[in-house]
């Protein structure tokens, strides 16, 4: 008879369950795991899952087993450890250069790296005082394209503008296109900015990244 779709994706499910569900302070019986599994449709013997979890651990995954009353099984090594994540989700909340709206998909994506348990650790509110988040949420994809001009030693395009008191941007020399060499990024005062050459200034220059729009080679 042959095996179901779902029968296939086993291991792969298996995997996805350990990860999501289980951590140090959170081990699972190989019964809750079997529910975990049936719940995607797939049907499973503890004999079974003995023989996954060694296939898991011959591929590279960290499965521990706790035992007490009850024999549990969890993920004891992660690519990231919790307080490792904390510190980038620190590090994304407090960074003025990110959106609020970039922000939460960056710590969306980190929590990911952990079990669901762990991840509401993550879920953490970073205050500093005077620095609020920036507004031009193409910053993060600006210093993408920077990047990889400085890199690769080409010119890019892009806009350059102010807010006004109303927070809306005026364009500078009324939305002229600005083509410049970029040399280096520099951090300071929590911003990012362009290090470039400018052939028109005949010398380096720089410019706010977070105040640059339509950035293009």
């Amino acid at each position: 008879m042959p095996m179901s779709p779902n029968q296939r994706a086993k291991l792969l499910h298996l995997m996805k369950i350990m990860l999501d569900k289980s951590d140090e302070q959170n081990p699972m019986t190989i019964v809750e795991i079997i529910a975990e599994l049936d719940a995607y449709g797939i049907k499973a013997e503890r004999k079974s899952i003995y023989t996954d979890f060694e296939i898991l651990r011959q591929f590279g995954m960290n499965i521990e087993i706790q035992r007490d009353k009850t024999t549990r099984y969890y993920i004891a090594h992660r690519q990231f450890e919790l307080p490792e994540l904390k510190l980038l989700v620190d590090a994304v909340q407090s960074s003025r250069f990110i959106t609020e709206k970039k922000s939460e998909e960056l710590i969306a994506k980190l929590s990911s790296l952990t079990s669901a348990a762990q991840a509401k650790h993550l879920q953490r509110q970073v205050y500093v005082a005077g620095r609020a988040k920036a507004l031009n949420e193409t910053v993060y994809y600006s210093i993408d394209q920077i990047h990889a001009a400085v890199n690769e030693c080409k010119m890019i395009a892009f806009r350059y503008f102010d807010y006004d008191t109303a927070k809306k941007r005026v364009y500078r020399r009324d939305g002229e296109i600005y083509k410049t060499t970029p040399v280096t990024l520099c951090w300071s005062d929590d911003s990012y900015y362009m290090i470039a050459y400018s052939a028109k200034h005949d010398g380096l220059t720089h410019y706010r990244v977070d105040r640059m729009s339509d950035v293009c080679p």
